[in-house]
């Protein structure tokens, strides 16, 4: 048990020392019934690869989940009906797709207590028990960056579209998995170029 956690430890320091701008990312976005992970439920799962600071499409995916109970608000909200539902696939089944790439890359999510904290229920209950190798939150490397310039932070500043705007992106208005994952990876890129200014960042800096 102690040789686990001392490799565990040197393994993250590791990881934490390296250039963060050449690793892979799974940068990973859910659609929610709603905000409480013990009553509402996973309707569907995103997520897109970034590969050496190389946003990967066609290593995207998103998977709708077939097993919901209740779709509350989600046809108003993500456009997903009984229909869709229909087609998905099982939650056990996406599941176990979005887990294989733990091991391989850094997770990374926009206000990761909320999407983590879904999948750490949905994945105990699945009995799958890989653990990613680092979670990143770009609301959290926002916040800190905010912090450090001494800047003033309001209600609303560290939404996804409100991060997107300090850094000129585009504004994508649609409430999709899909669309949200690769809106929160290319804020991350933004981020660690912004972070970084043409010098080595590692990825410590970013946690």
């Amino acid at each position: 048990m102690v040789k686990k956690l001392l490799s565990e430890y040197f393994k993250k320091r590791n990881l934490l020392s390296q250039n963060a701008l050449t690793q892979r990312y799974l940068v990973i976005d859910l659609e929610l019934t709603g905000l409480d992970a013990k009553q509402h439920e996973i309707v569907s799962v995103a997520w897109v690869v970034i590969d050496n600071q190389c946003i990967k499409m066609s290593e995207s995916k998103h998977l709708v989940n077939k097993d919901v109970k209740s779709l509350e608000q989600s046809p108003v909200y993500h456009g997903i009906n009984d229909d869709t539902l229909a087609k998905g696939q099982s939650l056990t089944s996406i599941l176990a797709q979005l887990s294989s790439h733990f091991s391989d890359c850094i997770l990374v999510f926009h206000n990761a207590m909320l999407d983590w904290g879904f999948l750490k229920v949905a994945l105990k209950s699945a009995n799958i028990n890989i653990q990613p190798k680092l979670i990143l939150d770009t609301l959290h490397i926002e916040k800190k960056r905010l912090i450090n310039h001494s800047c003033d932070i309001k209600q609303d500043d560290l939404t996804l579209s409100a991060c997107r705007t300090r850094y000129e992106l585009p504004s994508y208005h649609c409430h999709h998995a899909l669309t949200d994952a690769q809106a929160t990876a290319e804020l991350l890129l933004a981020q660690c170029h912004q972070i970084s200014r043409g010098k080595e960042l590692k990825v410590g800096e970013l946690t």
